[in-house]
């Protein structure tokens, strides 16, 4: 039977047919809607007080896109057929990462700054640009990917896959690199966890099992993505290397 024209729930349209098979938890998502947006307002307070743009830039992006993709979920309760909800909320929670990661490595480069340059192994700009051009290219794939199975929406499983498939690619392209460079920098610890979590609940395709396990998604993903975001907003790096905050002095 074909759901292609399914745009609401019913009895010819079951929920369990939809690409994750079930409502999202509405208070869950609530919360993580919630949390992110305060993040994301904290982080562009602290962000224009220290004037650490480019730092700014990255952590309020991932937060308000990571608030974008669970607005996504909580249109998805009230309908599982909502392609638009679907499309918002896989695109947002597939790319925010990234940015949260980007902020990670440009607090590294920082912190080498302090610590001082000549113990590190590779000169502290070259951190930023390594990491962040290796996540630029998987950026590249994840929103190819997010892009084609955003066109797909719900019903075409087809097109789903073959985006599904563009996803995994870039996301394997972005844990590879991490592994690689592991022994030059480990600072990319929470936000890192999602990425390595994604592969197997994508590699089955869409609405395999593993993919319809909510709980497993808000841990592995919001709450991995959440814990991060919360170090850089309470231990804001802008409270503690002077190389990155730019406040104006008194005069």
């Amino acid at each position: 039977m074909s759901y292609r024209t399914c745009k609401e729930v019913g009895p010819l349209c079951p929920v369990e047919a939809t690409t994750y098979g079930y409502y999202p938890n509405f208070g869950g998502n609530v919360f993580f809607t919630v949390f992110y947006g305060v993040l994301g307002l904290a982080q562009l307070g602290i962000g224009v007080y220290f004037r650490a743009w480019t730092l700014m830039v990255a952590l309020v992006v991932g937060g308000f896109l990571e608030m974008a993709g669970y607005i996504g979920r909580i249109l998805m309760h009230h309908n599982p057929w909502d392609e638009d909800a679907f499309k918002l909320q896989i695109v947002c929670l597939v790319l925010a990462p990234t940015f949260v990661a980007a902020g990670i490595y440009l607090t590294l480069k920082h912190i080498i700054l302090s610590l001082g340059p000549e113990h590190s192994r590779l000169q502290p700009r070259l951190f930023t640009w390594i990491f962040i051009g290796c996540d630029i290219g998987s950026l590249i794939l994840q929103a190819a990917g997010g892009g084609v199975a955003a066109a797909a929406g719900n019903t075409n499983v087809k097109l789903l896959n073959a985006g599904n498939n563009i996803i995994i690619a870039g996301i394997a392209f972005q844990v590879g690199h991490h592994v690689g460079v592991r022994p030059a920098g480990a600072g990319v610890l929470r936000a890192r966890d999602s990425p390595r979590a994604r592969i197997p609940e994508m590699a089955g395709g869409w609405g395999n099992p593993l993919m319809q396990k909510e709980d497993e998604f808000l841990v592995l993903d919001g709450m991995m993505i959440a814990l991060a975001l919360l170090a850089l907003t309470v231990c804001h790096p802008g409270f503690f290397l002077r190389s990155l905050r730019k406040v104006k002095s008194k005069s």
